[in-house]
């Protein structure tokens, strides 16, 4: 009794999908003679995902871990004479009689001329004036490039450059980052200077130096491995390497020439402890950094680990050992590279997506600004916590409060905002900020305890 209302709703749903089948057929089957139609036209060709009707705008597909392109190029519409001709010219063509071929050789020299240059190009070139018409343009004439017309085109262009002797030291300056490199020699030199031993200029002069040879070989190889994004972006395409002022071997044998004396002097002249630091803060520039800005946001978090070492290797080069002050000047330099660098990416976002780079500010722009601001207010609870650790005193606190409340005010402007006007405020502070804040813990340094005569320590005393 209730098997037939049964059978007739399962009679009804199988003859409606059965027809919507049947309506179904017709379009699949030219969908599948389409997909073997462009197969055979040109089997070389990957089948991709725009040729199937549900998928028509995927336009790009993942092939070996690299991204092509695979939309139809737009073809070009073919343009006549006319639609290309100015109307002086087309007026100039409608009055131009009929001419039989015994009238060819006198009305020769009355026969407007009319230019047969090819359509694409006839905006290039100007018609002859016609007395009917009553211009005063001058004849067609293709242009004939002049020698110096041609060598200031050639300069335009990119050519390999052949650098003299005299310019290799401005060559060198531009491959080692002259600024970067001395701004990480100076936040060394502020660690050594805020260690609690007594100052030694030989030792001091020796970690410098260290420390400026083995930045110089960590910039020459991070340009040596982005030199096909380098000539992608305004900001690099001038660098030596992208600009073929000197060679690939070139530049490494000058990153080898830095780096192994530089460590040398670190691990012998100083202590190993130092030594280690300075490659290890090579290697991860070199080998983590560099191809992780092409891969992960991460880089920025790998890249402020190393702009935080330098002061560390500054403070263990003065003591031998890693202290909570060594660490927590790390700290400093690792919270203060997030507000500098993720507002300075902010302004270069094309030129960082035109290069391929994965940043903050390309990729994810909100937390961009969220890690900036998260950071310059821990530069405030830092600052709170270097009395604590006896690296300073209590007044260091109290007056670098109003330039870490300035910096964080610039960067909650910087998150509301996200312009460029904001971003480059908070960039143009941070480059104060830091040997501010440096120079402020300098004065702030807490005494270091003095020895007693009768320590073992003590030198003594000749009679």
């Amino acid at each position: 009794m209730y098997k037939s209302p049964c059978s007739r709703l399962s009679g009804l749903i199988g003859a409606s999908l059965k027809q919507k089948l049947l309506q179904n057929v017709p379009r699949c089957n030219y969908s599948t003679r389409t997909i073997i139609k462009l197969y055979r036209r040109d089997p070389s060709d990957r089948l991709t995902y725009q040729h199937l009707n549900f998928l028509k705008r995927q336009y790009v597909t993942k092939n070996r871990n690299g991204l092509r392109q695979r939309a139809v190029p737009k073809q070009q519409p073919v343009v006549t004479i006319l639609e290309e001709a100015e109307d002086a010219v087309e007026r100039q063509v409608q009055r131009i009689p009929t001419i039989g071929p015994e009238q060819e050789e006198l009305s020769a020299e009355a026969k407007p001329k009319v230019s047969s240059v090819d359509p694409l190009t006839r905006d290039a070139v100007k018609p002859e004036a016609s007395s009917e018409v009553g211009t005063t343009e001058e004849a067609p004439h293709i242009q004939e490039e002049t020698e110096l017309s041609k060598v200031a085109r050639l300069d335009r262009q990119w050519k390999e450059l052949k650098v003299e002797l005299s310019d290799l030291p401005d060559v060198y300056a531009r491959l080692a980052k002259i600024k970067l490199t001395a701004l990480v020699v100076t936040t060394a030199a502020a660690g050594y200077a805020m260690a609690p031993v007594p100052f030694d200029p030989l030792i001091f002069f020796v970690s410098s130096l260290g420390t400026f040879l083995a930045s110089c070989t960590a910039n020459s190889i991070n340009q040596y491995f982005e030199v096909p994004f380098d000539s992608n972006m305004n900001r690099t395409k001038n660098r030596p390497l992208a600009r073929g002022q000197i060679s690939p071997l070139h530049a490494v044998s000058f990153a080898v020439a830095c780096g192994v004396p530089g460590i040398a002097l670190l691990t012998l002249a100083v202590n190993p402890l130092t030594g280690f630091l300075g490659a290890l803060n090579i290697v991860l520039y070199t080998c983590f950094y560099t191809p992780l800005k092409r891969l992960s946001i991460c880089n920025t978090w790998v890249g402020a680990v190393v702009g935080a070492i330098p002061p560390v290797m500054g403070w263990t080069a003065a003591t031998g050992a890693l202290d909570p002050g060594a660490l927590l000047l790390g700290a400093f330099l690792f919270s203060w590279q997030f507000p500098h660098f993720n507002a300075l990416s902010w302004n270069l976002r094309e030129d960082y997506s035109r290069g391929g780079y994965r940043m903050m500010s390309v990729t994810h722009p909100a937390m961009c600004q969220r890690v900036a601001l998260r950071h310059s207010v821990g530069l405030i609870g830092l600052s709170a916590v270097a009395p604590v650790v006896d690296l300073t005193t209590w007044t260091f606190p109290i007056i670098s409060l109003p330039i870490n409340l300035y910096i964080s005010f610039l960067a909650f402007r910087f998150y509301r905002k996200g312009d460029r006007n904001s971003a480059r405020k908070l960039f143009f502070c941070s480059l104060w900020h830091l040997p501010m804040l440096l120079l402020l813990a300098l004065t702030c340094k807490k005494p270091r305890p003095r020895q007693d005569s009768s320590t073992p320590d003590s030198t003594p005393v000749l009679v």
